[in-house]
């Protein structure tokens, strides 16, 4: 009878610390095979794409706004 308490405590302990430890390490997804998934690196963010000059509508409206001369003429 004493060995049968003992090993529902053990047992109780092991699922406990299986939880906590799931809870701590925000259960990566491990299977019965115990694999878990790969981590992602997560370095600093990419920097915000640039627009080159030429694509840019704002740029390219206002370089005509400035090469555009009332009479229609372009300076040179």
């Amino acid at each position: 009878m004493v060995f049968l308490v003992m090993l529902v405590i053990a047992i109780a302990v092991v699922v406990l610390v299986m939880r906590a430890a799931a809870v701590q390490g925000g259960d990566q997804g491990g299977g019965p095979g115990g694999q878990r998934r790969p981590r992602t690196p997560r370095g600093p963010k990419p920097p915000p794409r640039i627009i080159a000059p030429d694509d840019d509508p704002d740029f390219l409206r206002e370089l005509d706004r400035r090469t555009r001369r009332d009479d229609g003429s372009t300076s040179a």
